[in-house]
């Protein structure tokens, strides 16, 4: 997994590439504050759908989040069924 952000530090994104450099995975943020991220994107290529992609791109992010002391608003679709579904990420949900 690599690690981008923009120069001003108001977005990062976690991501994936595939062995010619092609973006195959990435999920998204915005800082919110000085303590909260809103995760508002997660993509995942249909070549690696159903493989559990997505969610080593939210661990990867929750993993960000309790190192760092942050809360993660879920505004993505994707994040916001796997707080609600997955108890062991309450610590981090805003």
């Amino acid at each position: 997994m690599q690690f981008q952000h923009d120069d001003n530090g108001q977005q990062g994104e976690f991501f994936q590439l595939n062995a010619a450099g092609e973006r195959v995975a990435e999920i998204s943020y915005l800082w919110r504050g000085e303590h909260q991220i809103i995760a508002h994107h997660t993509w995942v290529d249909d070549s690696l759908r159903g493989q559990g992609t997505a969610r080593q791109l939210l661990d990867v992010l929750v993993e960000f989040a309790r190192k760092n002391q942050l809360k993660i608003v879920p505004t993505c679709s994707y994040v916001d069924v796997m707080f609600k579904r997955d108890q062991s990420l309450a610590d981090v949900a805003a």
